[in-house]
């Protein structure tokens, strides 16, 4: 048996460890958050690491040429396409499958690997998916409500899709050797170009809001249910309207797709 089949092997039995021990929300709670009191102090230590590093550093960066910046997010949103391109087929959607195929296929080539992006400008926007919404799919429930290291906010479900992505990212096998080496930088390097340039609406609800942990907490999983098309918390009401979803969301390769979780891809 070769490593990488010991490592898929290793990774179905993890995934299918953790799902089964997805806790299950009560019957008319919309927030199901059991490890509250986990969860904000790693959202202290979160909050602590975006304003001594993550803030300052990425409002350094988006001083740069937008020629640069946008190729480093280019090249990002590029490596990421595999993935997702075998998510889509884990999900029945022949559809998004075939499209993030085929954009994946013109950037890598025309696009110089990533760094250009001509499948965008000619109207070829990725299908944004991944193992989280593909077990969403599948029926996992989503879970309780969790904040990760560094990640930040996540849930059960999403924790585990972000653990076999990492087992089952095909980048390593259909793309350039150069692709797969410098995909983790890229990928860091890419949310620190997005938390630079949307600074004012992550500021406004970790710094100026009355309880930043609670205000990430409704935000992400209104965001993340509306993209999984499970509805919103209906308890709450976002106080920042229909322009702001997740405090850690970027806007996705198609400007009319909304907002995405910037943390889905590490």
């Amino acid at each position: 048996m070769t490593i990488g089949s010991r490592t898929a092997i290793a990774g179905a039995m993890l995934t299918f460890g953790i799902v089964a021990g997805c806790s299950v929300a009560p019957d008319g709670v919309d927030i199901h958050d059991p490890y509250e009191s986990t969860n904000r102090a790693i959202h202290g230590f979160n909050k602590d690491l975006d304003s001594a590093l993550l803030r300052p550093v990425s409002t350094t960066i988006v001083q740069l040429p937008d020629e640069l910046t946008d190729m480093l997010t280019n090249f990002a949103a590029n490596i990421a396409l595999p993935g997702m391109v075998l998510n889509g087929l884990l999900q029945g959607d022949l559809e998004g499958a075939a499209k993030n195929t085929v954009r994946f296929a013109l950037n890598s080539t025309i696009g110089i690997g990533g760094l250009f992006d001509p499948a965008g400008e000619g109207g070829l926007y990725e299908e944004t998916t991944d193992f989280g919404e593909t077990l969403a799919v599948w029926g996992v429930p989503e879970g309780a409500y969790q904040e990760l290291p560094i990640l930040g906010p996540s849930t059960e479900r999403d924790t585990v899709g972000y653990i076999v992505d990492l087992f089952i990212d095909p980048l390593g096998h259909i793309g350039p050797t150069w692709q797969s080496e410098y995909a983790l930088a890229a990928t860091f390097g890419s949310q620190l170009v997005d938390r630079g340039r949307f600074a004012a609406t992550v500021d406004s609800i970790l710094y100026e809001s009355a309880d930043s942990y609670a205000q990430s907490r409704l935000l992400y999983l209104q965001n993340r249910r509306f993209a999984l098309g499970a509805g919103s918390v209906g308890a709450y009401l976002d106080p920042y309207g229909d322009d702001f979803a997740d405090p850690y969301a970027l806007p996705a390769a198609d400007p009319n797709s909304g907002f995405v979780d910037p943390y889905e891809d590490f």
